[in-house]
Formats: C-alpha cells, sequence, structure tokens
C-alpha cells in the first residue's frame, strides 16, 4: 500500500482539499483507498460521513489522537496531516509515509513557513536520501495573476517539483460539503478542474511503480 503524506506547517493552505480530492480520484480509478485524517479539526473524516453511498468506497481512519497502523495489502492510503505539524509527531509521520504532498497558497505567509518546513524536512535521512520524494500542489491559483507567477518564482528555488497546479472555484465549496471529490461528478465544469490533478495523480502512479519495482 502507497501511502502518501499531504502535509505542510501552514494552516489553511489546503491540505484536506488535496488529500480529500486525491482519494476521491484513486477511489474512482478503482483502487482500494483508505483515507486518514491526523487533523484534530475532523474535516477529512467529516467529508468521509457526507460521502454518498453510491459514491466509490474509501475507508476512513481516525488518527486525530493517535497515528495508526497501516491497513495491509494493494491500494493507497492517503494521509491528511494537521497543521503545524512538528517535532516528534512529523518525525513519526515521515517515516511512516512513502511520498510527501506539499500544499502552497500563493502567498508570501504560505512561502515563508514553506520554506522552513522544506529545509526541516530535507534534513530528515529518508528525504535527503531520496527514497522519499516530495511534490508541491499549488492551490487556488489563478492563471495569468501577479501572485501566481511570484508562485512559480519561488517554487523554482525550493528544489522540490509543482506536480499539480489547482485553479480556485467555488466548486470545491460544494465538493466539500457534499462528500464528492470533483472526479465524483459530471459535467463540463467538472472536467475542467479534473485536468488539474492529472499531473499529481500521474506523480503518484509512477511513485507507486517505482516503489513496486523496488520491492
Amino acid at each position: 500500500m502507497l501511502k502518501i503524506l499531504v502535509a505542510n506547517r501552514k494552516g489553511g493552505c489546503g491540505k484536506t482539499t488535496v488529500a480529500t480530492q486525491l482519494a476521491g480520484a484513486l477511489a474512482v480509478s478503482g483502487h482500494a483507498v483508505c483515507l486518514a485524517d491526523a487533523d484534530r479539526q475532523r474535516s477529512s473524516l467529516g467529508w468521509l460521513a457526507c460521502r454518498p453511498p453510491e459514491a466509490p468506497p474509501i475507508t476512513a481512519l481516525d488518527w486525530t489522537k493517535e497515528i495508526g497502523k497501516p491497513p495491509r495489502g494493494e491500494g493507497f492510503l492517503v494521509i491528511d496531516a494537521a497543521a503545524g505539524l512538528r517535532g516528534k509527531r512529523a518525525v513519526e509521520m515521515v517515516k511512516l509515509a512513502d511520498l510527501l504532498i506539499l500544499p502552497m497558497l500563493p502567498s508570501a505567509f504560505d512561502e515563508g513557513v514553506t520554506r522552513r518546513f522544506l529545509d526541516r524536512i530535507k534534513k530528515m535521512r529518508r528525504i535527503a536520501s531520496g527514497r522519499m520524494r516530495v511534490g508541491i500542489v499549488g492551490n487556488r491559483l489563478r492563471g495569468g495573476t501577479h501572485s501566481a507567477g511570484g508562485f512559480e518564482r519561488f517554487v523554482a528555488g525550493l528544489g522540490a517539483p509543482i506536480v499539480a497546479r489547482v485553479r480556485d472555484s467555488q466548486l470545491y465549496v460544494q465538493s466539500a460539503a457534499t462528500g464528492v471529490s470533483v472526479f465524483d461528478a459530471r459535467g463540463r465544469r467538472w472536467r475542467a478542474l479534473q485536468a488539474d490533478w492529472y499531473p499529481l495523480l500521474a506523480f503518484v502512479e509512477q511513485d507507486a511503480a517505482r516503489l513496486q519495482g523496488a520491492a
């Protein structure tokens, strides 16, 4: 089971959006998916509680009090980490995961926190050795804006690739309230949003193949 940690020390950067959308996309693709909520706000668990019974299943794991043991078998485990992740808990989660996805907004506040977080975790052996890859998701981007251009320039100096650029859309608010991902929905507007996630899904699939080849 590929274990994907969605984390950043900055609150409000879209960790739950990325975690739930990624879990939903993988489930729609026919994979066995578990979604672990490690944030005391329990947003991912709330999203799963609203998930329609006819939607592809996603297994809920409550890690809000302590980190549990990953399920055995094939498939994917997506972990929605808490904001302010640091110290022993951060080390435990990085050791547990196979892949780190780091969401961030195009803002000066996110830039400082993200740089410090990356500088710290890059010193961890699994990341420094290249055994664990890191990918950045730009969240709520508006193409052609000054903030989007600044985001691209900032990330270029971080040493980690941008694996998705997710546009700002009110459809994510609707998705969050109904327990569905953009991949569960139908229609032209939803298809446009789905395309934003394809590079992230390709990044995840590449890592799954890499780990399978190393086994």
